[in-house]
């Protein structure tokens, strides 16, 4: 066993658009048995999870969330499995979920309520735990199911749709008789959205560059407007479908990555929120604990059952986390965005 922990700490915080200058790379001991204090557990991460929300963190500016602190390691998801266990509930080898952050091993305190979740990767991936099955899952729960409430029938339009909370949302508004339209950039991962998801179609923004082309994509892909919209991205296209609601949709706001480097990001129509009684609704997903066993009971089922299809785009080693992470922030990966490190 490696006696070292490797850690990328924020060293910086980024002047617009992020860069691996950003980040730094250090390496501490691993604490041993005898050094772990009762209730605490040692964790060696298998894989860590990369998500947009951490873009946000990174600024010294107000938000839902505190900033990510300077010089310390970054926050982030992660799958594992306990190699030192002073908790009575945790044994070696046990496989388990947590926010260990970017870097190869953590000590946990499992004494606090959700630090550390024990999980069965029996029918499940250990990986999916960060994705379908783990928080962007049950984001994309969250947000059609409480927010959107979608009838069958209804359309339901979703951006960013081939990523790791996109994929989900449209999947599960198929299971509840929707039409789902995904927005995605790139051929391939349209036709990904379509033959394999099950969407009914996919609008390429990358195609579609400007305002009235992508518009004209969405009108033709939507003739019977839209009813219920899971926000990722904003800009242009969050112009576009606004234009194309239904009196009285619902329209749940999850990211807005169009403005995560600091640029604003103005609606062209607000007045349509008024005209069309929309109902537009921001969440962050950690404030609904109580939604979570319902969610990850269905989430689980649908993946264990081959119902939940999810693709990853996995980086190797710890050291690649910084430029996995700026690609993801550019849309250069293909379903959920992994670091693997063991």
């Amino acid at each position: 066993m490696s006696q070292v922990n490797e850690q990328i700490l924020l060293a910086s915080r980024p002047q617009g658009e992020a860069s691996v200058d950003n980040f730094k790379l250090v390496q501490t001991p691993l604490p041993s048995v005898d050094e772990l204090q009762d209730g605490q557990v040692l964790v060696r991460h298998h894989y860590l999870s990369l998500d947009p929300y951490m873009r946000g963190r990174m600024n010294d500016s107000k938000s839902y969330a505190e900033p990510q602190p300077l010089n310390s390691v970054m926050l982030g998801g992660t799958v594992g499995e306990v190699l030192i266990s002073k908790h009575p509930k945790f044994a070696v080898g046990d496989k388990v979920v947590g926010m260990g952050g970017w870097q190869t091993h953590s000590v946990v305190d499992a004494t606090q309520r959700g630090a550390l979740t024990k999980v069965d990767t029996t029918h499940i991936p250990l990986s999916a735990y960060l994705g379908s099955v783990g928080m962007p899952g049950v984001t994309g729960w969250y947000g059609l199911v409480k927010i959107i409430a979608p009838k069958a029938g209804e359309t339901v339009v979703v951006s960013a749709a081939s990523g790791a909370v996109g994929s989900v949302v449209g999947q599960l508004a198929k299971a509840r008789g929707c039409r789902v339209v995904g927005v995605a950039g790139g051929a391939d991962k349209c036709d990904y959205v379509v033959k394999e998801l099950g969407f009914d179609a996919c609008v390429d923004y990358k195609a579609n560059p400007d305002p009235k082309s992508f518009y004209k994509a969405l009108k033709d892909a939507t003739p019977n407007g839209i009813d219920g919209y899971f926000e990722n991205v904003g800009g242009m296209i969050l112009d576009a479908v606004l234009l194309r609601m239904n009196a009285f949709g619902r329209i749940a706001m999850c990211g807005m990555i169009a403005g995560y480097n600091g640029e604003p990001t103005p609606m062209q129509n607000p007045a349509l929120i008024l005209v069309n009684r929309l109902k537009v609704e921001g969440f962050i997903v950690s404030e609904h604990p109580e939604v979570w066993p319902d969610a990850v009971q269905e989430l689980g089922t649908m993946v264990a059952t081959g119902k939940m299809k999810f693709r990853e785009s996995v980086a190797q080693g710890i050291a690649s986390a910084p430029e996995a992470f700026l690609g993801l922030l550019k849309g250069k990966n293909f379903g959920k965005q992994l670091v693997k490190l063991i």
